[in-house]
């Protein structure tokens, strides 16, 4: 197993959850969106957090997809729906799914309290389930399957899948796990900034959701809230959105700086 080595961090302080004094679960300054949903739609929020990573390059070509749990008995999921461009979702891009990651809307679509037909993220629809403005109705990322096991397993409120350069880098340089110590910066994570060695997995990709859901969970680590897949990226959960982003926005500083020092040792 593959340890990148300690450095000093920065002047980040965080609580013992994990979260950082940058913000708070309950919303993001830039406003995007709030972690919980609260004063935006939960579509919207999905919306305005793929924006954002977008805007970083860590959605390109319609890659990645978010996720956050908006029932738990039973267990309703939204996910950012297949195929689209991640700077451009509307709240209408999202589609709801149950905890084994299906649809729950298949032959028909949700209704507000009037009973009028919306898609999950509030937006009048037709009674297909389209857009009330037209087009096809939305399909959830096949990677919605993923998300559900993970939100299953952790507990988490939202999940975040992202296709950074670094987090697969990362994944290649360390196939066995990337073990990190003495890093402010893990305190994102949840954990302590100071002697608490931290293993990130690596796990196989596979185009079947079903076989990778097994890999990401047989290699689950409780106390650290990522799991990278190797050519592919990072999956990254939380007890909301904010929480989630911060968490991704740590692994991937995390993923860079030991691909970074990894390239300098071996030159």
């Amino acid at each position: 197993m593959s340890t990148a080595p300690a450095a000093p961090g920065d002047d980040s302080r965080t609580d013992p959850g994990g979260s950082s004094d940058s913000g708070s679960s309950d919303g993001g300054r830039d406003g995007t969106s709030r972690g919980d949903g609260g004063g935006f739609g939960p579509g919207a929020a999905l919306a305005g957090e793929a924006a954002r990573f977008a805007r970083l390059g860590w959605m390109r070509a319609t890659s990645g997809n978010l996720s956050m749990v908006v029932g738990r008995d039973p267990l309703r999921i939204l996910v950012t729906a297949s195929g689209l461009d991640k700077s451009a979702l509307t709240a209408a891009d999202a589609v709801e799914v149950d905890d084994a990651g299906a649809p729950t809307h298949v032959g028909g679509a949700p209704t507000d309290a009037g009973g009028s037909p919306t898609d999950a993220g509030g937006t009048p629809t037709d009674a297909g389930g389209t857009r009330a403005t037209g087009g096809a109705p939305r399909r959830p990322s096949a990677e919605a399957v993923l998300h559900a096991r993970l939100i299953g397993l952790t507990g988490a409120g939202a999940v975040v899948h992202l296709h950074t350069v670094a987090s697969v880098l990362a994944a290649d340089r360390f196939p066995t796990g990337l073990v990190l110590r003495d890093h402010e910066m893990l305190k994102a994570l949840g954990r302590a900034a100071d002697g608490d060695l931290v293993r990130l997995p690596v796990v196989a990709n596979s185009q079947d959701m079903a076989v990778l859901a097994g890999r990401v969970a047989a290699a689950w680590e409780p106390l650290t809230p990522a799991v990278l897949v190797a050519r592919h990226g990072m999956y990254v959960w939380g007890a909301d959105l904010l929480a989630a982003r911060h968490r991704a926005e740590a692994v991937e500083w995390l993923c860079e700086w030991a691909v970074r020092t990894a390239e300098r040792t071996i030159g």
